[in-house]
């Protein structure tokens, strides 16, 4: 056996080992650092703020703690409001619910020539199979379901936490990440971190303002079609569609549809016509152009960083992955080499095609004046027809690649 082979196959079964060891503690770490990246973004949005109030002699922990108060109280106003709504709706909706039924049932029986009775629907329903194991499974997964509702505000607050910190102290992270590059290393560091600031702001302002659009639409229907809390059920679906992302547009619109229910069972399906359609055409026409607008992305870069984003870290991904990418590109941009682009033949031999299409005569005497201008290269400057030194396409003398005089009278 060789003398080094032991030391090999240590120092191989030590690498693996690592390796397996650094992708143990990556998985398990992995949703720290995506609540970590999300206070990041977070704090990058709320920083012009902090900075604004900052500038005007507040301290920046005051300045964070104020921006995050207004924030919660907004949020808990919100929630409180459709809150008490949605209870009294729910209520309205389980006292009327024998009458709801007992309009459907007549319906069907008009429609489909049936003989079903309100009693017999309850016992058949009340009686059923998968009732029953529904009732048995949900109090089983009681546990299951408050133990996520714990994970849930426990990741809430930690990526407020987080956040709190990375906008509080901002400037002190920025020197100390700076602190150990060289100057230019440094320069690069901040512009970045400028870049993603203003990128950042760009694309709340999208949403904000498709949230706007969004909810102006759905009041507009549910106002026309005499939905109670029009204004409460439009802002719902503006601001739940917009910044929860994934099942934020099935949660947005599954409220009103269901206040509608309790109007008239048409309503229901008419809000429902009106969410999807809605939403393909903010998907495929509106978010594109506007994102395009607000981040200085192009709208297929946009739409395919979202597909990117969620195949990757999912409800996080779609969140985050238009600014990410609006950072990313304007960055890389400083560092592109751009060129003038030349003139295309193709288009000039287009607009040839064009202008041969306008007549003959107009050809021949444009091909007349070519001919003259061509064999009057050597007129004065002052006669038509002649040729100036100084035009695009024309070679100067003693410039590098002129043609001497000389080759040209050999030529000739």
């Amino acid at each position: 056996m060789p003398r080094w082979l032991p030391r090999a196959m240590v120092l191989a079964l030590a690498l693996v080992a690592c390796f397996q060891l650094a992708t143990w503690g990556f998985h398990q770490l992995i949703g720290l650092l995506l609540n970590v990246l999300i206070a990041f973004f977070l704090a990058l949005a709320i920083e012009p703020a902090v900075d604004w109030m900052a500038g005007r002699g507040m301290r920046r922990g005051l300045a964070t703690g104020l921006v995050f108060l207004a924030i919660l109280v907004a949020t808990v106003g919100f929630v409180t409001l459709l809150g008490s709504m949605l209870a009294g709706q729910i209520a309205t909706m389980v006292e009327e619910f024998p009458q709801y039924l007992d309009s459907v049932i007549s319906w069907t029986n008009s429609t489909f020539h049936t003989h079903l009775s309100r009693v017999q629907v309850q016992n058949n329903l009340l009686n059923s199979d998968w009732l029953q194991k529904y009732v048995q499974d949900s109090a089983n997964n009681v546990l299951a379901v408050s133990a996520q509702v714990l994970g849930g505000l426990f990741n809430l607050l930690t990526v407020a936490l987080f956040s709190f910190y990375f906008a509080a102290d901002g400037p002190r992270l920025r020197r100390a990440l700076c602190s150990v590059l060289p100057p230019r290393r440094q320069a690069e560091v901040l512009r970045a971190w400028e870049i993603a600031v203003a990128k950042t702001g760009g694309y709340l302002y999208s949403r904000g303002l498709m949230a706007l659009i969004s909810g102006v639409a759905h009041y507009v229907l549910l106002e026309i079609l005499g939905v109670p809390y029009a204004p409460a059920l439009g802002m719902w679906v503006g601001l739940i569609s917009q910044f929860v992302p994934t099942i934020g547009t099935y949660m947005a619109g599954a409220l009103p549809i269901l206040i509608a229910f309790t109007v008239n069972p048409w309503y229901a399906l008419w809000v429902f016509g009106f969410v999807v359609v809605y939403q393909q055409f903010e998907n495929y026409l509106l978010q594109p152009r506007i994102t395009a607008r607000t981040v200085d992305i192009h709208p297929a870069v946009a739409f395919g960083s979202v597909i990117a984003g969620t195949a990757l870290m999912g409800a996080v991904g779609a969140l985050i992955a238009i600014p990410a990418t609006a950072t990313l590109q304007a960055f890389l941009g400083a560092y592109v080499k751009r060129y003038e682009v030349t003139a295309d033949p193709r288009s000039r031999f287009r607009a040839r095609r064009r202008g041969g299409a306008t007549g003959g005569g107009a050809d021949d005497a444009a091909g007349s004046a070519g001919s003259a201008g061509e064999s009057g290269a050597g007129a004065p400057g002052g006669e038509e027809g002649a040729v100036p030194s100084d035009e695009e396409g024309a070679v100067p003398r003693g410039e590098e690649g002129a043609v001497p005089s000389g080759a040209r009278r050999d030529g000739a």
